[in-house]
């Protein structure tokens, strides 16, 4: 919506939201979501026509089109839990602009939702008998966290699909028509309601496949003696595969991968397809097979116990540039190693400690006592036995790790779970260094 206002200085942008104490951050100096270029985005268009607003009501009728942009998690609950989307937020927008009414309006589906959800939406919109009309358009957002500004300003591609009926190609236009203002026609894709939902489901599951895959490859390299990155690069170059998505890691994280796989295996399954299903279920087991493995590594590295000893914990969110910490890879890794009686002393430059502590979900008091938060890198590493780079931010490449080895414990370890430094260079100042996929 930010990147709507900017690009869009002739339409009026609302942000609503239920959530007071999330509107004023949002109207704020300190913005909720840390992303890169967003802060400068909202500080030049808010109060022009970017506003953040809990009038809810007020802005459904005044508007024209409407995004619904809520949340969409696994279901925790009842039938299809831990696989199925749960839907509540959805359905309850829907709910929310048919009670508000105020004139005809085009529905937008901006949420990540499984293929058929707009026929939910449109019932419930057709439902309230209201007198208005409504188009639904299916409009999935395929930006990525930490280039979202970058991704947002110069698209691969806008989807956008509707009813193939006068009124919804009209709708699709009219949505369509609000990209124009910046995006190349032969990038935005009209296509219908169930192709333009299905897709936005199968790229994440295409792009979570693929780190599944060199992941797995990894497992091999470091029996084989083969090294994980120059396989990468080696098959990368090959035009029918390329680079992209081909960098092994302790596992993909994030909001969206693990959720939109679960609930694609949830549809094969409803619709009679076990084999696909179990297809795309194999590359969830393969990320929680390379998470494991990763500590059973610093277990065997450090003797087969870590209790008693302290661990540095570089990095927590799920990628670099971002605050997002939802599904990361360090939340089971820093589970595992306090299941081992690990301490740990975490630092990340934009994870809060309340963050940190909300995905951990602890209430053990004995656990607790051995979780510690640093303000640096460097507070972090000091008395450790070992160091755990989980997320790849920048700043961990520029440290002075000569100078942190002589704060450590001997054996020193570093454990490089993004492949972000020169083993060899580690091993040369005295650290016992691992990677992914390296011997």
């Amino acid at each position: 919506m930010a990147m709507i206002a900017r690009k869009c200085p002739g339409i009026s942008v609302t942000v609503v939201d239920l959530n007071e104490q999330r509107i004023a951050e949002w109207n704020s100096g300190e913005l909720p979501v840390y992303e890169p270029g967003l802060h400068e985005i909202v500080e030049n268009t808010r109060g022009k026509n970017l506003f953040f607003s809990t009038d809810i009501d007020q802005n459904i009728q005044d508007a024209d089109v409407i995004f619904i942009s809520v949340n969409t998690p696994t279901k925790d609950y009842g039938s299809g839990a831990g696989q199925a989307a749960d839907l509540r937020f959805v359905e309850s927008c829907a709910r929310r602009i048919a009670e508000a009414g105020g004139g005809d309006k085009v529905v937008v589906e901006k949420s990540t939702v499984p293929v058929r959800t707009a026929q939910m939406v449109n019932e419930v919109l057709k439902g309230a008998n209201n007198g208005f009309n409504y188009q639904v358009v299916s409009n999935p957002e395929f930006l990525a966290e930490g280039t979202a500004m970058v991704d947002l300003e110069s698209p691969d591609r806008v989807l956008i699909g509707g009813e193939k009926t006068d009124t919804g190609n009209a709708a699709v236009k009219k949505v369509a028509s609000i990209y124009a203002n910046w995006v190349e026609d032969d990038r935005i894709i009209t296509t219908n309601l169930w192709s333009s939902e299905l897709s936005k489901l199968t790229a994440n599951a295409f792009l979570a496949q693929r780190i599944s895959s060199i992941n797995a490859i990894s497992a091999l390299c470091e029996e084989t003696e083969a090294d994980v990155d120059e396989v990468a690069k080696a098959i990368g170059m090959d035009t029918r595969i390329g680079p992209k998505f081909l960098k092994s890691s302790i596992g993909f994280g994030g909001s969206c991968f693990q959720k939109d796989i679960l609930n694609l295996t949830y549809l094969c399954r409803h619709f009679g397809l076990p084999e696909v299903a179990g297809y795309w279920q194999q590359v969830i087991s393969m990320n929680e097979y390379q998470k494991e493995r990763f500590v059973q590594r610093m277990l065997d590295a450090m003797h087969n116990t870590i209790s008693g000893k302290q661990i540095a914990i570089l990095g927590f969110a799920f990628k670099k540039d971002t605050n997002d910490a939802r599904e990361s890879p360090a939340i089971s890794i820093c589970k595992r190693l306090l299941e081992e009686k690990g301490s740990l002393k975490i630092y990340d430059p934009q994870v809060s400690k309340e963050s940190i502590l909300s995905c951990l979900d602890i209430s053990d008091e004995s656990v607790l006592a051995r979780l510690t938060f640093s303000e640096s890198a460097e507070q972090a590493c000091s008395s450790a036995h070992a160091i755990a780079i989980l997320t790849e931010w920048d700043e961990f490449k520029e440290l002075d790790y000569k100078k942190i080895l002589d704060t450590m414990y001997r054996p020193a370890h570093i454990f490089d779970g993004r492949n972000l430094l020169v083993l060899e260079k580690l091993r040369e100042l005295g650290y016992r260094a691992f990677g992914i996929g390296k011997a």
